[in-house]
């Protein structure tokens, strides 16, 4: 009976191929395969690195069936490394699964660390590094994303998401709405060329950068709140979010049990002044 192999999870460059560790290149040498998110991108890498290597695709939409492939080599004695596009594997990434279903198998799992958007713009962020939480990709969904938000508006450790430039303008907004006026650091294209830390407010930021003018992968870190209890919202403030709401085309009873769910506000009131 053959040896059961290893999965190693190995961290690569976010932008910079410099970032690349020793250890995570002869890692990449050393497997019998690489589980890559995008081949394309990662084969980038490995023509770097003058490694030839077989590479099986494993992304969002394929990692339960193909995961089970790759577990079944694995027991059967071969080694694979698992690679995200940037950065560290499993972190808003395919790759948790992946790690999970080896834990199941009782496959020996091992880390390789290497570089990670989230550590590193909370380092560069100016803000509070002793407490964190990672928020991760906000939903695209407007209730869903203002939901996120309300339910950590009293967060009182320094949170970090990942937001996309496309989609930068309607969280910056949502910021401000739900947290108010509070420190706010957007770092952008973090080791690469263009690599640009924006230490601001969250007012400053929907004001100035709203228009689409940042552009590139973004990592933003927010200034926890100061005190525990929820922001006290005014029932000015709740017709604004619902005024806004229905500039989006959202129906006005619709948008005024938005704002109630927000600002915590009874919904006849805000739906009243709004009409």
């Amino acid at each position: 009976m053959s040896k059961t192999g290893v999965l190693y999870v190995v961290g690569t460059p976010i932008g910079n191929l410099g970032d690349l560790s020793p250890r995570a290149a002869e890692t990449l040498e050393m497997v019998d395969f690489i589980a890559a998110e995008d081949t394309r991108v990662t084969v980038k890498l490995l023509n770097h690195l003058g490694i030839k290597k077989p590479m099986v695709s494993y992304f969002e939409h394929n990692k339960q069936f193909r995961g089970e492939i790759i577990c079944k080599r694995i027991l059967e004695g071969e080694n694979c490394a698992v690679v995200t596009d940037a950065g560290m594997p499993c972190i808003s990434d395919p790759g948790e699964e992946l790690v999970r279903q080896c834990a199941e198998y009782g496959i020996k799992t091992e880390v390789v660390p290497g570089p990670s958007a989230v550590i590193s713009a909370l380092c560069v962020s100016g803000l509070a590094t002793g407490r964190f939480t990672f928020e991760g990709f906000l939903s695209v969904n407007k209730k869903s994303r203002r939901e996120h938000l309300a339910s950590i508006v009293g967060e009182k450790r320094t949170m970090i998401f990942y937001e996309a430039p496309h989609k930068l303008a309607n969280t910056l907004k949502d910021f401000y709405e739900t947290f108010g006026d509070r420190k706010l650091t957007i770092a952008r294209e973090i080791t690469k060329l263009h690599e640009e830390i924006i230490r601001t407010t969250t007012k400053e930021a929907y004001e100035n950068f709203s228009d689409g003018s940042l552009k590139g992968e973004m990592v933003l870190v927010l200034e926890g709140a100061k005190e525990e209890i929820k922001k006290e919202y005014t029932l000015e403030d709740a017709v604004e979010i619902a005024k806004n709401l229905v500039e989006e085309g959202k129906k006005a009873t619709d948008a005024a049990k938005e704002a109630a769910n927000i600002t915590g506000l009874k919904k006849n009131d805000i739906y009243r002044e709004l009409m």
